[in-house]
């Protein structure tokens, strides 16, 4: 290992280690309330008003809306993970620190992606755990849903990045997860099939990319979809292209980040 890569590998093991160990200092407000509020879930929708409706494709209701929760606490969590800390790097101005370093803008832009999909799939992978407790979810086909887990919690770890970098309040960085990300979340299928939907909403379904994390996640979980698995990782590759090389560019001009 030559010593410009031992330098980027040790600043990023750096940016890494601090990330991993801000949030797991504090998981509290960082790792137990999203278990607690999707517990909540399968208590009220699944249990509660699930034993009213009638089974989906062979499923009861509880598990048909796992796949679907377990991936909305993913991508949330590597979301905000990566929003609320960047945006408090900038805002303590250590990110300038970084940045008139030596150390290359993508070392900086791996470091908060990593620490947030490292945070999406803890949080993921305990509530499917808990899910456990309440009904069976059988694994079909495990690289699919280890595949699309990891690619969505990335994608949303970029997507919080560019977020931080663009707030200028921290007001600002609660306008997407609530003006945008929770409605493509409640209408892309985690609380029912989209051949409930007129025809029209249905092709308008295809084209969110939450529907299709939560349908190529439900496929490789429970076997089902609504719609070509192949074209859900197609758009999620897409869209984590879209969002890295964009992140990266924020990142190279400073975008946001020198005022």
């Amino acid at each position: 290992m030559n010593t410009l890569t031992q330098k980027n590998w040790i600043a990023f093991r750096t940016i890494l280690s601090k990330e991993v160990n801000r949030f797991m200092r504090i998981w509290t407000q960082t790792l137990l309330p999203p278990v607690v509020t999707i517990t909540l879930y399968f208590i009220i929708f699944g249990k509660l008003i699930g034993s009213q409706i009638n089974p989906i494709e062979g499923y009861s209701y509880m598990q048909y809306i796992v796949p679907g929760l377990t991936m909305m606490a993913v991508m949330t969590n590597a979301y905000s993970n990566t929003a609320a800390s960047f945006f408090g790097a900038k805002f303590s101005k250590s990110i300038e620190e970084m940045l008139v370093s030596s150390m290359p803008s993508s070392i900086i832009l791996l470091g908060y992606m990593v620490a947030g999909t490292i945070r999406g799939l803890l949080v993921g992978m305990i509530v499917l755990f808990i899910s456990f407790l309440f009904t069976h979810i059988p694994i079909r086909y495990p690289f699919v849903v280890i595949s699309i887990a990891l690619l969505s919690a990335m994608v949303f770890a970029l997507a919080g990045l560019i977020n931080g970098m663009l707030a200028k309040t921290f007001d600002d960085i609660s306008y997407i997860p609530t003006f945008i990300l929770t409605p493509l979340t409640y209408l892309g299928g985690v609380f029912y099939s989209i051949h409930q939907l007129h025809p029209f909403w249905q092709q308008i379904s295809f084209f969110n990319p939450v529907f299709n994390i939560v349908n190529t996640f439900k496929y490789g979980t429970l076997g089902i979809t609504d719609s070509s698995v192949v074209f859900g990782f197609l758009l999620i590759l897409s869209l984590f292209f879209v969002l890295f090389l964009w992140s990266l560019h924020l990142l190279q001009k400073g975008i946001g980040l020198r005022q």
